[in-house]
């Protein structure tokens, strides 16, 4: 059971938020992002910190093919899954993107929504639209 807080409101579902990421990792990825290739430089930042969902995030950005795109996308999605029962969360309720340590899992869902949607998987498509509109009811940010 976790120690950490969730948020409860009177006017709606409680509000998770993401711990943050280790500064070392935050720097990491700013450099790969820069980098000459940053494909391979980002990938090696997801490989040194495997739960770091702006990581995977950024290489469903980078990447090209839409199978590695997919890829990386589902594996910040289901990584950001595993953190948020971490931190609290038992499957509804809010996690929205005004707490910057939410947009990691955020970028990756909505990327793996814009990715279904370009290979094909229409149901994946609707669901991850669903999803991200009942996390955050103010989807998409401005």
């Amino acid at each position: 059971m976790s120690d950490r807080p969730i948020n409860l409101s009177t006017s709606g579902p409680p509000e998770t938020v993401l711990d943050s990421e280790p500064d070392d990792a935050l720097a990491a990825l700013a450099e790969a992002t820069n980098a000459a290739e940053p494909v391979s430089a980002i990938a090696a930042v997801c490989a040194r910190w495997p739960r770091f969902l702006a990581a995977w995030a950024s290489l469903g950005d980078e990447v090209d093919e839409p199978a590695l795109k997919y890829a990386a996308y589902r594996t910040g999605y289901h990584r950001g899954l595993d953190r948020l029962r971490a931190n609290g969360w038992r499957g509804s309720g809010y996690v929205r993107w005004r707490h910057e340590t939410n947009q990691g899992f955020l970028r990756a869902l909505a990327g793996l929504q814009r990715t279904a949607a370009q290979i094909g998987e229409a149901d994946e498509d609707e669901r991850c639209a669903i999803f991200l509109r009942q996390l955050d009811p103010d989807w998409p940010p401005s």
